[in-house]
C-alpha cells in the first residue's frame, strides 16, 4: 500500500508540474499577478509530494519489501541499514527519483527565499524549473516507475552491487545530484532573464548564490567519488578519465566559469551574453552527463542502465531544453548589451582569460570522451581515449590558468597598471621558486612534472597571500573587517593550488611493487621494510573476506600494521578487493592482497604514495571557500539587489 501511495503521489507532482510549467509563464506574459503567484505554492506542493513518494521508496528499502521489483533488484535482508538507504538510490530509477526530489527542493527553495525576487522574473524562473521537473517526472513514470510490483514476492533480494556498499558511495551521489541538478537553478535563471529580455547587475546577484551552491556540492561530490575510487577499488589512483567522471567535471569547470563571468556582468555590466550561454551550457553538460550515464552508448563502469530507448528519451529532453535554450537566445541576442567598457589590462580581461581557459579545457574533456562514439559511428572503428591523451590536452589550459590567477585577482577594475600590479608579487614568485626547488631537489627522479606542479601550486598559494597582505599593509585591522566573500575566495583558490601540488607530486614521486610475497618473509619498498605476518579467513555481515596482515617497518620502529582484504559476496557472487592505507601528511602507505600463488606465498601490491591526501584536501579548501562565499550576506538570494528592485516596475 505504501509503495502504491508513493506511485499516486508521483502522479501528482506530474500534474502540478504542469500547472506549475504553464499558468505562471501565462502569467507573466499578461500581467496578472494572481497567475504568477501560483508559482510559490506549486513549486512546494511538487516537492512536498516528491518527498513522499522518495520516503515511500525508502520505506520499501528500510522494511525489505521484496514485493517491489527494484528492492528485490538491488537489496537484500543480510545487508546492512546504511546500504539498504543507499541502495534506494543505488539504480538507475531510485537515483532518477533522487534526481527529480533535488530538482524539486532547489525549485521550492527558490519559492522560499526569492521574496525579493521581481514577480515576473521568480513567476517564470519556477515555470522553467517546473518544466524541467514535468520532464523528468514524465521520463520516470513511462519508462523508470520505481514503485513496479512483483505478482509474487520473493523470500529475499538480489543484493546491492558489491562496489556500492562503502560510506564514501553512500553519500557520494547524493551531493553529485545536488550539484548536477542545483546548475538547473542557473539555467531557469538564464531563460527567465531571457524571456524578460533583461540581463543586468541584480540579476547576475540572483543567479551567482545558486551556481555556488551547485559548485560546491559537484566539489564535494567530485572529490568523494575520487577518494572512494583511490581506497576502493585496488588500482591505486584517484583518476581515471573514465566517462561518467568526465561527465561530473565538465559541468564542474563550466560552472568555474559561470561564477567568475556572473562577477563581471554584477560589477561592469559587461559579458552578459556569455553569461547567459555559460549558464545554459552548463546545466546542458549535466544534462549530457545524464545521457552519458544512462543511455549505455559510452562503455563505462560506472553507467547506471544501459537501454537505449532511456537514452533516447533524455536525448529528447536535452534537445529541447538546451536547444529551446539556445533558439531564444539567439533571438534575444540584441537585447543583452555590454554596458562596461575596459582595458586589455584589467580584472575584467583576466576573467575573461579565465572563461575562456575553462570553456576550452571542458572541450577538451568533452572531445575526448564522446570521440570513441564518434569514430564507430562515422568510419566504425573502436577507439579508446584515454589518460595520456587527457593529461596532454587538459593540462597546459590548466598551467596558463593557475599562472594567471594570482595576477588576475590583484588587478583592480577597468584599467591596471603592469609594474604597480607585478610589485607586491615579487615575494610570491620568489617563495614559489624556492619551494619548487625544494622539491625537485628531494624528488630522486628529479621530476620535471614534480618541479612545475609545486612551483604552480606555491605561485597560488602564495599569490593569496600576497593578496591578503596588501590589503592589510597600511592597516592590519582591515584583514579581519575583509567580507567573507573575499576570505572564500581567498581560501578556494589558496585549495586548487595545495591540489595542484599534490597531483604534481603523487604523479611524479609514488613507487609501485607488485610481487609474491611469502609469509614472515620482509621486503623493502622506498626504504619500508614490509612483512605478511598472516592470511585469515573471516567472516563478515554479509560476504566472507581473506584479510591478511602486513606490518610495516621502517628500521627498527613498527610504523603500522594493514590489514588489505578480498571479499566475496556470496549473495551477488561478486568478489571486491579492499586496499588498507596508511594515510599520513606527506605520504600513504597502499596495501593490496591478490591471489594465493601456485608456488605458495600470496601476490601482493604496494604503493607509496606521496602527497595523496593533499588532493582531497585541496578540495576540501575549495569547497570550504565556496561555502564562507556563500555565507556572506550580500551574496544570499536577491540580499544585494533589493534596493535595485524595490521601485523598479518589472519590465516586459
Amino acid at each position: 500500500m505504501i509503495a502504491e501511495l508513493g506511485h499516486f503521489a508521483l502522479i501528482l507532482a506530474l500534474c502540478v508540474a504542469v500547472v506549475q510549467s504553464t499558468v505562471p509563464l501565462i502569467g507573466a506574459h499578461k500581467g496578472w499577478l494572481g497567475w504568477m503567484d501560483v508559482a510559490a505554492p506549486a513549486a512546494s506542493a511538487q516537492f512536498l509530494l516528491i518527498a513522499v513518494s522518495f520516503a515511500a521508496l525508502t520505506h520499501a528499502f528500510v522494511t525489505s519489501d521484496f514485493s517491489v521489483l527494484l528492492v528485490f533488484s538491488n537489496s537484500h535482508t543480510d545487508k546492512p541499514l546504511l546500504y539498504k538507504i543507499s541502495g534506494v538510490w543505488g539504480n538507475h530509477e531510485g537515483s532518477m527519483l533522487l534526481w527529480v526530489l533535488i530538482l524539486a527542493l532547489f525549485g521550492a527553495c527558490a519559492a522560499w527565499f526569492g521574496a525579493a525576487l521581481p514577480p515576473r522574473l521568480k513567476a517564470r524562473v519556477l515555470a522553467v524549473q517546473g518544466l524541467i521537473g514535468l520532464a523528468f517526472l514524465a521520463f520516470i513514470l513511462f519508462t523508470s516507475n520505481p514503485f513496479t510490483r512483483l505478482v509474487d514476492a520473493p523470500f529475499n533480494g538480489q543484493g546491492l552491487n558489491p562496489l556500492l556498499q562503502d560510506p564514501g558511495l553512500a553519500f557520494h551521489p547524493p551531493f553529485l545530484y545536488l550539484g548536477y541538478v542545483g546548475l538547473s537553478m542557473a539555467f531557469s535563471f538564464a531563460v527567465a532573464a531571457l524571456l524578460e529580455g533583461r540581463v543586468d547587475a541584480a540579476w547576475a546577484r540572483w543567479v551567482r548564490p545558486w551556481t555556488l551552491a551547485a559548485w560546491i556540492f559537484l566539489t564535494i561530490g567530485i572529490a568523494l567519488g575520487s577518494w572512494w575510487a583511490y581506497y576502493e577499488l585496488g588500482w591505486g589512483g584517484f583518476w581515471f578519465w573514465d566517462p561518467v567522471e568526465n561527465a561530473s567535471f565538465m559541468p564542474w569547470l563550466l560552472a568555474a566559469a559561470l561564477l567568475h563571468s556572473a562577477i563581471v556582468v554584477e560589477k561592469r555590466e559587461a559579458l552578459k551574453s556569455w553569461t547567459i550561454l555559460l549558464a545554459i551550457m552548463a546545466f546542458g553538460f549535466s544534462l549530457i552527463g545524464t545521457f552519458i550515464v544512462r543511455s549505455g552508448v559510452i562503455t563505462s563502469v560506472h553507467s547506471f542502465a544501459n537501454d537505449p530507448e532511456r537514452g533516447i528519451f533524455i536525448l529528447a529532453i536535452l534537445a529541447v531544453f538546451v536547444g529551446g535554450a539556445l533558439v531564444l537566445y539567439a533571438a534575444r541576442a540584441s537585447a543583452m548589451q555590454a554596458r562596461g567598457v575596459f582595458s586589455m589590462v584589467s580584472r575584467e580581461s583576466a576573467l575573461v582569460l579565465n572563461n575562456i581557459l575553462l570553456a576550452v579545457a571542458a572541450l577538451v574533456v568533452f572531445v575526448g570522451t564522446v570521440w570513441p562514439l564518434i569514430a564507430e559511428m562515422l568510419w566504425a572503428r573502436k577507439l579508446s581515449v584515454g589518460a595520456p591523451f587527457f593529461e596532454k590536452a587538459f593540462t597546459p589550459f590548466m598551467v596558463l590558468l593557475a599562472i594567471a590567477l594570482p595576477i588576475g585577482a590583484m588587478m583592480p577594475w577597468k584599467r591596471a597598471r603592469i609594474g604597480r600590479l607585478i610589485k607586491p608579487l615579487w615575494p610570491a614568485l620568489v617563495l614559489a621558486a624556492a619551494v619548487a626547488g625544494l622539491a625537485w631537489s628531494l624528488e630522486t627522479g628529479r621530476s620535471t612534472l614534480a618541479l612545475v606542479a609545486t612551483f604552480l601550486g606555491a605561485w597560488i598559494i602564495f599569490g593569496v597571500l600576497a593578496e591578503l597582505w596588501q590589503r592589510a599593509a597600511r592597516v592590519p585591522s582591515r584583514l579581519l573587517r575583509l567580507p567573507r566573500a573575499d576570505w572564500g575566495k581567498a581560501v578556494a583558490h589558496a585549495g586548487l593550488g595545495v591540489t595542484f601540488i599534490g597531483i604534481g607530486l603523487l604523479m611524479a614521486g609514488q613507487v609501485e611493487d607488485i610481487r609474491v610475497a611469502q609469509e614472515g618473509e620482509p621486503y623493502d619498498v622506498a626504504g619500508f621494510e614490509i612483512t605478511l605476518d598472516s592470511v585469515d579467513r573471516v567472516p563478515g555481515p554479509n560476504y566472507t573476506s581473506t584479510m591478511a596482515s602486513l606490518s610495516v617497518r621502517r628500521g627498527d620502529r613498527l610504523i603500522t600494521v594493514l590489514h588489505p582484504e578480498k571479499r566475496v559476496y556470496p549473495v551477488e557472487a561478486m568478489p571486491t578487493t579492499e586496499a588498507d592505507i596508511d594515510n599520513g601528511f606527506w605520504r600513504d602507505i597502499y596495501l593490496v592482497i591478490g591471489d594465493p600463488q601456485t608456488g605458495g606465498g600470496w601476490a601482493v601490491r604496494t604503493y607509496i604514495k606521496p602527497f595523496a591526501n593533499w588532493i582531497w584536501f585541496g578540495c576540501l579548501m575549495m569547497a570550504l571557500g565556496g561555502g564562507l562565499s556563500l555565507s556572506d550576506r550580500r551574496y544570499r538570494v536577491a540580499a544585494g539587489a533589493r534596493k535595485t528592485v524595490a521601485h523598479a516596475a518589472p519590465a516586459e
